[in-house]
């Protein structure tokens, strides 16, 4: 199956956050930090504001590689439950055995 646009989108923004989550951290450490005078903890707080929204690391949903459906997902596998079944009963998940009684 083809990659939808959802899974783009997440892997974007997996992209941005890896990229930006170092000036991310720094920027929450001085936020954070009560030593520092307020002034310079609000800076911290309106540069973190600037950084790109998709950056931040819970935009990022897990979605299934195959489908790119949000919900029933294995972490293990990359996938949802759908498409765990799907390629489970053609024989294309090695060490899977489908049952049923």
């Amino acid at each position: 199956m083809a990659k939808t646009g959802m899974i783009e989108r997440n892997n974007k923004r997996r992209r941005i956050a890896a990229r930006d989550a170092e000036k991310r951290s720094e920027l929450k450490a001085i936020a954070t930090d009560k030593d520092l005078p307020m002034e310079e903890r609000f800076a911290a707080r309106l540069k973190l504001a600037q950084l790109p929204r998709n950056g931040s690391p819970t935009r990022i949903r897990n979605r299934c590689e195959v489908t790119g459906r949000p919900r029933g997902f294995y972490r293990k596998l990359k996938m949802s439950r759908i498409s765990l079944r799907e390629l489970g009963n053609q024989g294309l998940i090695p060490g899977l055995v489908k049952s049923s009684w």
